[in-house]
């Protein structure tokens, strides 16, 4: 054995490699976003998919992404010649999509709302959570999903009671104005329903009104949200909701900026309606604190229950080198009383962070190009737990931990997966589990409650790292499994579908400068079947005038094209799709 960042870890899983060779033709797909137009951009553009299925009703599926379908087109609201296709001002972006049969089939309600769908910002059909414009909030992406049981009028947790979604997400004031309705820049919000029948059908009553479940200040800008409910019957917290994000201060939006940035957990006992707020981490600023807990920062969250209530919180904690590739930690924390307190960072993994190019244009390490792919939270923990939901009796507990992880090298990159059965006591030695040959910038895994089965998806690069934009940049989700074995070991991970390739260089931010495939992928399982999400670009259609303007940013910028007359139609139609082993 062999100490990894003072935790214990045992002997790597068949000679460090858990992968074996792919399946052949797969399951076959979904399109997610089913509600998303091909054109035009932004309206076309989802990225940044989660999902989550309902324990008590295993074929129940929510999910959600990043969705600009209610956007203003491209020269229309607020767009100026430097800036074509802005976010519209005030126009949800937190898409929500729901499977009533185990991810097979989706589909994406409509709803009423503050809408740019026809140019024009006015109360009109939105695709994105209801109940924002009405709260004088704007839903603003990055989202989570949860499903716990509901309480009764009592406050009573029972899955006899029916189930309720959480849907966590960050949140704007509707206007212009600092501190309209809550304080700071960006709020955590939580949308809930306990109808996901009426809510799938449109019914804009079946949601709950969002409530602002963050401590906000003026200066606060929280970001990279990740939701839970313990959804065991068999826990002593059965019910108690979670969100853990990173809460930045003094104005600051990144790691670059040098800003307190402390990881925070929020609780709530009662269904979503209040939260309490625990700040895991001192809010120090990174040179002045950059050996102690919160280091250079955390952020890209996971939080998740056992079956005896125990609750684990994990994050990376990001390197202060300049020197790159960078090396981080993954670090755990644990509550034992139902997110009353919370233990100090327990290290866990050493990850290396596949940064190896920082892009001058984009400020940001990029994956597969110039003006490529962000890859902040490739390195980030993704974490499940085998709790037995939804009665907790047949759990084993084991936790799975995967990320993408640059220790090949460049052109290299893999998702590595670590498991634990004891708590977080101790772990598995870090073993490859994607495909050979795959390049993976984003990773997560899912353990069926009883603990029999982990599914794995990722997004994989079929090319290498691009020194220019001329060159095509193939990208593609990846769905594997793996059975669980005698004490918990995986035998070995095969491939169940590999998604259709599409060109990420058709991806886009809306200020058109760089490629924009979002932060992560997602992954849930049932006793009987597995499902994965992912960006896809394969409906997406590259434009050469954007590769051209993209890298002349290097050199000497030319003006910004214009989408509607420079490119296809197709151009920046990224979807989110899935694939499934339900029966």
């Amino acid at each position: 054995m062999r100490r990894l960042f003072g935790v214990v870890v045992v002997g790597a899983l068949a000679a460090g490699m858990l992968t074996s060779a792919a399946s052949g033709a797969g399951l076959g797909d979904v399109q997610v976003s089913v509600g998303s137009p091909t054109g035009p951009f932004p309206q076309n553009k989802q990225n940044e998919p989660a999902v989550a299925v309902d324990a008590n009703h295993p074929l129940v599926l929510a999910a959600g992404s990043n969705d600009e379908i209610d956007l203003g087109p491209c020269g229309t609201a607020g767009a100026t010649a430097g800036s074509p296709c802005p976010f519209t001002a005030g126009v949800g972006v937190s898409g929500i999509y729901f499977s009533l049969d185990g991810g097979k089939t989706w589909t994406q309600p409509t709803y009423s709302g503050w809408s740019a769908r026809t140019g024009t910002p006015q109360v009109g059909p939105i695709g994105t959570l209801p109940g924002y414009y009405e709260a004088g909030l704007v839903s603003g992406g990055d989202p989570a999903l949860s499903f716990g049981p509901k309480p009764d009028g009592s406050g009573h947790f029972s899955w006899a009671n029916g189930s309720r979604l959480y849907y966590a997400n960050l949140v704007a004031n509707f206007r212009s104005k600092p501190n309209e309705t809550f304080a700071g820049a960006e709020a955590i919000g939580v949308s809930r329903t306990d109808d996901v029948a009426g809510a799938a059908a449109g019914v804009q009553g079946a949601w709950m009104a969002p409530v602002i479940a963050s401590k906000q200040s003026s200066s606060t800008f929280s970001d990279k949200v990740q939701v839970w409910a313990d959804n065991a019957a068999s826990s002593p917290f059965f019910g108690t909701a979670y969100v853990c994000y990173a809460q930045f201060r003094s104005n600051g939006a990144h790691r670059q900026g040098n800003t307190p940035a402390p990881l925070t957990v929020l609780t709530s006992h009662d269904g979503g309606s209040t939260w309490a707020s625990n700040q895991l981490v001192p809010a120090s600023t990174a040179p002045a604190n950059k050996n102690g807990q919160s280091g250079f920062g955390l952020s890209g969250c996971t939080v998740r229950s056992d079956s005896h209530g125990n609750t684990y919180v994990f994050a990376e904690q990001f390197s202060s080198s300049s020197t790159l590739p960078t090396h981080s930690a993954q670090m755990m924390f644990t509550s034992s009383d139902g997110g009353t307190h919370w233990s100090k960072a327990i290290p866990v993994q050493q990850v290396t962070d596949p940064c190896f190019v920082f892009d001058p244009v984009e400020g940001r390490c990029v994956f597969d190009g110039n003006a490529g792919a962000r890859d902040d939270l490739s390195a980030s923990p993704s974490v499940d737990i085998a709790n037995g939901a939804p009665t907790g009796t047949d759990a084993t507990n084991e936790i799975v931990d995967a990320w993408s992880d640059g220790a090949g090298g460049i052109n290299h990159e893999q998702t590595l997966v670590s498991t634990s059965t004891d708590n977080g006591g101790s772990w598995t030695s870090p073993a490859v589990a994607s495909a050979p040959g795959d390049r993976t910038e984003y990773s997560a895994p899912a353990i069926a409650p009883d603990g029999t089965t982990v599914y794995l998806t990722y997004l994989n690069f079929s090319t290498p790292f691009q020194t220019t934009t001329a060159s095509p940049r193939l990208t593609n989700g990846v769905f594997r499994s793996a059975t669980v074995g005698t004490g918990g070991t995986l035998d070995g991970f095969t491939t169940l579908d590999t998604g259709a390739s599409g060109d990420a260089r058709a991806s886009s931010a809306n200020s058109l400068a760089f490629e924009f495939l979002g932060d992560y992928v997602y992954a849930a399982a049932t006793r009987t079947y597995g499902v994965g999400v992912w960006m896809d670009s394969r409906n997406a259609i590259d434009c050469p005038a954007i590769d051209t303007y993209r890298q002349s940013l290097y050199s000497t910028p030319l003006p910004t094209p214009f989408p509607p007359t420079a490119c296809p139609p197709a151009f920046g139609n990224t979807d989110i799709y899935a694939a499934t082993t339900a029966p």
